[in-house]
C-alpha cells in the first residue's frame, strides 16, 4: 500500500515530457526511454545481461523506486517466460521485441507467485517496473522503447532521435 501512495505521488509530480522534447534526452545505458502516443517516461534501468543476472533479477527485494526497472537482455529474439519467485514486490513487465517495440503487457505480476509469465515469441528484452505503473503512465502495446543496447539499425526509435 504505501509503495502505491509513493508511485501516485511522484507521478503526480512528474513533467509529462512530449514526444518532440524527448529527443534533447541523453541516451545512457542508465536509462531508458517509453514513448506511448505523445507521452514519453524516463525510467532508471539496471541491467541484466547474463545468465546469473537474468536469473536472479530483482529477487529478494522489498523496494524498487519509482521510475527505476530492470532491463533483461537476450542476445536474439526469442520465447521467454517469466515467474515471481523470491520477488517480494508487484512488477509489471513489458516484453520486447529486437526494435524496441512493446509487444505485450503483463500487469501487477503477484509477488512470491510461481506461475509461469509468457512472454511470447520474438522478445529480445524485458523491462521490469514497479506494478501499476504502465496503467498510471498510459504505456500500451506498440509502445517504442529508446535505449542503447537496442541496435541502432533495428531500432524504431533509436538514439540520437
Amino acid at each position: 500500500m504505501v509503495q502505491h501512495n509513493i508511485l501516485g505521488i511522484c507521478v503526480a509530480a512528474i513533467v509529462s515530457l512530449t514526444a518532440s522534447s524527448v529527443s534533447a534526452l541523453d541516451c545512457d545505458i542508465g536509462w531508458l526511454d517509453i514513448k506511448s502516443g505523445n507521452n514519453v517516461s524516463r525510467f532508471s534501468v539496471e541491467i541484466a545481461d547474463t545468465f546469473e543476472t537474468r536469473a536472479t533479477g530483482l529477487m529478494n527485494r522489498d523496494y524498487l523506486a519509482p521510475f527505476a526497472g530492470m532491463l533483461f537482455i537476450y542476445d536474439s529474439e526469442k520465447n521467454v517466460s517469466f515467474w515471481m519467485k523470491n520477488t517480494l514486490i508487484s512488477l509489471d513487465m513489458l516484453f520486447i521485441d529486437e526494435t524496441g517495440m512493446v509487444l505485450r503487457i503483463h500487469e501487477n505480476a503477484i509477488p512470491l507467485d510461481l506461475t509461469q509469465i509468457p512472454g511470447g515469441d520474438g522478445v529480445q528484452y524485458v523491462l521490469e517496473i514497479n506494478g501499476g505503473m504502465t496503467s498510471m503512465l498510459n504505456i500500451e502495446v506498440g509502445a517504442q522503447i529508446k535505449h542503447p543496447e537496442i541496435d541502432a539499425d533495428l531500432a524504431i526509435w533509436p538514439c540520437g532521435e
